[in-house]
């Protein structure tokens, strides 16, 4: 069955890739699968997520936001293409995703995506089959940690390629950077700060979400590294459009609120976990 699924939502992808600049709902893309809008729903958002509505926001934006960096497009060109019937529609929905307008982002000539091409690599094992062995990352995780990167990037805000991966040399150099793998796939990975006690990024592969990836790593980091100290991490704050479920996943680990921030001139807030109280969420 997990086959099929992973068949069919390729199938889906491929369909959305191919027509972002069509009509595309959910009543559409089932129709061209020749699939229940029902079944397909569900089976879209667990698998990817989130909705195929969201999916499809997202991608076009972000193709958008690559119209405004890299080509001389009039913004209103640029949210016809985007499949927006005016500029202002446009504008609206762009800054309650990227937090500035069209033009704001295209003065800045930084390119950064909401969301890449969704690619699903294989079936994972069924929960509770994988080896949750927390291994320190190597250099030869790299291109691994990248993909998989690719794969959650709706849930880091500003995330640009070329400097992520720099920094995740440094990471590794430092050893604090962590993976766990089901043998060749990497189900995910994580880096913590010693100096500050912050995750600063945490990556579960989405076909591994409830396979406790996410509380090995809490739970290497809190008795292994953090020496009893409190851990936290950053993440989208309350309300924000573009936040796909990250803010609520690191809520049901046990994370609790603390003080707004604003980092790379994102608004986030600071999440705080004292030692002993995760939890037994799904990841």
């Amino acid at each position: 069955m997990e086959h099929d699924t992973v068949g069919l939502i390729t199938r889906v992808i491929a369909y959305i890739e191919a027509h972002l600049n069509e009509k595309l709902d959910l009543d559409t893309v089932a129709s061209a699968v020749h699939y229940s809008k029902y079944h397909l729903h569900r089976m879209f958002t667990d698998t990817v997520g989130m909705t195929i509505h969201d999916y499809v926001r997202r991608r076009r934006l972000t193709e958008a936001a690559k119209l405004l960096v890299f080509s001389d497009l009039p913004i209103l060109e640029v949210a016809l293409a985007a499949g927006y019937e005016s500029r202002q529609a446009f504008t609206g929905i762009f800054r309650a995703m990227y937090k500035q307008t069209p033009l704001e982002y295209r003065e800045r000539e930084v390119f950064y995506p909401l969301q890449l091409r969704f690619t699903l690599q294989r079936t994972p094992a069924a929960p509770g089959e994988t080896k949750l062995h927390v291994s320190y990352a190597s250099a030869e995780d790299i291109p691994d940690w990248m993909a998989l990167a690719a794969l959650v990037i709706d849930g880091f805000p500003c995330f640009e390629e070329a400097e992520h991966r720099e920094w995740l040399k440094r990471q590794i150099e430092q050893r604090q950077a962590f993976v766990i793998r089901d043998q060749a796939l990497l189900a995910g990975a994580a880096a913590y700060s010693r100096r500050t006690g912050s995750i600063d990024f945490l990556g579960v592969h989405p076909q591994y979400r409830r396979h406790g990836i996410a509380e090995a790593f809490l739970d290497f980091i809190l008795h292994t590294l953090s020496a009893g100290r409190r851990i936290s991490i950053t993440t989208f704050r309350e309300g924000d459009k573009a936040d796909t479920g990250q803010r609520a996943f690191y809520q049901e680990l046990g994370f609790a609120e603390s003080e707004l921030l604003t980092e790379l001139g994102y608004p986030v807030q600071r999440l705080v976990l004292e030692s002993g109280q995760e939890e037994s969420g799904d990841a």
